[in-house]
């Protein structure tokens, strides 16, 4: 999973407490700052994102955002609903609820420090600049935590097929976890509910596996993490759902530019390569291909920790710092998107989504 980062422009800092007063009045709920000097900087080119959310947009496209209103009364059909049917979706995808319980994990596994609390306490205690560099027993550790996550990733994706679930993808991807002795990283992790992230189509990250049936044509990313013998993995892939799919160029396009780009900076990776190189191999091969980089999200760090410093940029020109060096261990999860390189929040507080309803693919590991 992605953590949340301050929406500076070519700011690296985690986002803190500071909220847009002017994005909570129009209901845009995740324009958070690091600090108040940050956020008076970005102003002139932050202000923007007002006058589109309130469909005050150039090229005339009205995204007007609503007041979400949460209904519980269930079709006496099939005994499914839209927890959201007030706010403006930007694409076709909904959300259909109820979830499902939450899943459990036995004690015999052990488990990161938010399973019960939800609250990731030892990420918030790190510190931003120190950087972990892995001994020789943390290193293979890693490589142990990795092959079972690509195994949990192959497992969950065989299962993909018009009319399944996301909800039955969670249930698959849980059990593998469990059958490994390893606890699925995102389960309630700052309250995430589920094992893993299911985001289909314009959904750009952080979808909750619910009870949506994926058709003929979709794509979906499946995120899924891990954390066994005390160090977490994190891979991730967009697939294609049936034939519908594999046929339609504009999903090929942004699904194979996407799997391209993290395999161009993979080829970076060596003792030496700045950490914001990535992102220009991976920007200027997306546009060369006509996508654009979703730059609010970004790799990381990741060891005993699910999200720890180094934050990795998939964008040129930024800012980041720091230096490839031997027992680092960090994500690169590049996102593109086959439009504008905005998003907006559902009230869930979590499933990201284009706000432009086009579609995104994302790729990445560790």
């Amino acid at each position: 999973m992605a953590e949340r980062k301050c929406q500076g422009a070519d700011c690296a800092n985690d986002a803190g407490t500071l909220q847009c007063p002017t994005c909570l009045k129009i209901g845009l709920n995740d324009s958070f700052f690091c600090s108040q000097d940050c956020f008076k900087k970005n102003w002139n080119q932050h202000k923007a994102l007002h006058k589109s959310a309130q469909g005050k947009t150039p090229d005339g496209i009205i995204h007007k955002i609503i007041p979400p209103k949460v209904v519980t009364k269930l079709d006496p059909v099939t005994g499914l609903y839209n927890p959201f049917p007030s706010y403006s979706f930007t694409g076709p995808v909904r959300p259909v609820y109820p979830l499902s319980a939450k899943r459990s994990v036995p004690k015999s596994i052990k488990h990161p420090d938010w399973a019960q609390t939800g609250i990731p306490k030892g990420e918030r205690r790190l510190s931003r600049t120190k950087i972990d560099i892995l001994d020789a027993k943390g290193q293979e550790a890693m490589r142990k935590v990795c092959r079972l996550a690509r195994e949990v990733l192959d497992i969950t994706a065989a299962e993909l097929k018009p009319g399944i679930t996301t909800d039955y993808l969670d249930e698959v991807c849980h059990k593998a976890c469990i059958e490994r002795d390893s606890y699925p990283s995102p389960l309630n992790y700052n309250l995430f509910p589920k094992s893993l992230c299911t985001s289909p189509n314009e959904v750009v990250c952080h979808g909750i596996p619910d009870q949506r049936v994926l058709l003929d044509g979709d794509i979906l990313n499946l995120d899924i993490s891990l954390y066994h013998d005390g160090y977490h993995a994190d891979v991730n892939e967009t697939y294609y759902v049936g034939d519908r799919a594999k046929a339609d160029p504009d999903s090929v396009r942004v699904v194979e530019t996407t799997r391209e780009c993290l395999d161009m900076a993979i080829a970076l990776i060596k003792p030496g390569t700045l950490i914001r190189e990535f992102g220009k191999v991976i920007e200027q091969h997306a546009e060369s291909r006509n996508c654009s980089v979703i730059k609010t999200w970004g790799g990381q760090g990741i060891n005993t920790e699910f999200h720890p410093p180094p934050w990795i940029p998939h964008y040129a020109q930024s800012k980041a710092v720091g230096t490839c060096k031997p027992g680092m261990t960090f994500t690169i999860e590049p996102i593109l998107t086959l439009g504008r390189p905005w998003e907006v929040y559902w009230p869930d507080d979590w499933t990201n989504a284009t706000v432009d309803g086009k579609w995104t693919a994302q790729f990445g590991g560790c």
